[in-house]
């Protein structure tokens, strides 16, 4: 199977980039940070199966690893592209990790932006409460385009993942509600992480930075933060007055923090 891709080429002489967005969202959730990055980078956003425009196929193995490899496939059919830096906010955050565990001669830094997998006991089942936004967005779709410029709707579609939720623009709000509506991988991709963290070993000659923020309701501290699950290399961080898709919170500071990972 082959994902939904995007390229933004400025030229051929940066370095590609890879941005891989979390559970129930799309590439679209990076739009805050491409335009800056693509100054130095040539950047690929893709859509995970059943997210976005990319299809969803019955039987396809959906849990972290596999997915990692379906991206290296993706990238290097659609583009040519073997090694590259990557980029992933919470579930794509632990695809990035198993991938630069899997083949670290690929993967020339990574960014994990509030990554899942970092967690002290592994999911064993769902939990209806955890679906919430998924419903939530699934019953409201037919409104999105006006629910979404009342401040009461936005409140409580995004006061839980971002602490500046009312500076959050209509577009963000939008595009990652209408991902969330349309989501047909979000169980299946669910279903991936239960009973299951990242463990694996990250080899040092790969830099790696991870970052949460200090109000991230989803994969809240301690028990979704376990450093010691980290690489020991890695350059852990927190970032202040900062939610789960910290991209949206700080662009510039995101785009700086990417580009130094990338200079390691």
């Amino acid at each position: 199977m082959k994902l939904a891709t995007t390229l933004t080429q400025t030229s051929d002489s940066n370095p590609p980039l890879v941005l891989i967005h979390g559970l129930g969202s799309a590439a679209t959730a990076f739009k805050p940070i491409v335009s800056a990055l693509s100054q130095c980078f040539r950047v690929i956003t893709v859509d995970l199966p059943g997210h976005g425009l990319s299809p969803f196929k019955q039987n396809l193995a959906m849990d972290p690893q596999s997915l990692g490899r379906l991206i290296f496939d993706t990238v290097k059919s659609d583009y040519g592209i073997r090694e590259f830096h990557v980029v992933g906010n919470s579930l794509g955050g632990w695809i990035a990790l198993e991938m630069a565990a899997e083949q670290p001669a690929r993967i020339k830094s990574l960014t994990g932006l509030a990554p899942a997998g970092l967690w002290l006991t592994p999911a064993s089942g769902r939990l209806p409460s955890e679906a919430r936004s998924y419903y939530l967005a699934k019953v409201l779709k037919p409104f999105l385009k006006i629910g979404l410029r009342s401040q009461l709707l936005r409140k409580i579609g995004f006061s839980n993942v971002s602490p500046q939720w009312q500076e959050l623009s209509y577009e963000i709000c939008y595009d990652a509600s209408f991902a969330m509506a349309t989501c047909t991988g979000y169980f299946p991709a669910w279903d991936g992480m239960l009973t299951k963290r990242f463990e694996a070993h990250i080899d040092a000659q790969v830099p790696v930075t991870i970052l949460f923020g200090d109000t991230d309701n989803t994969l809240p501290y301690p028990v979704s933060q376990e450093r010691s699950l980290a690489p020991s290399h890695s350059t852990w961080l927190v970032i202040d007055k900062c939610g789960h898709a910290p991209m949206w919170d700080h662009p510039d500071l995101i785009v700086k923090i990417i580009k130094q990972t990338s200079e390691q």
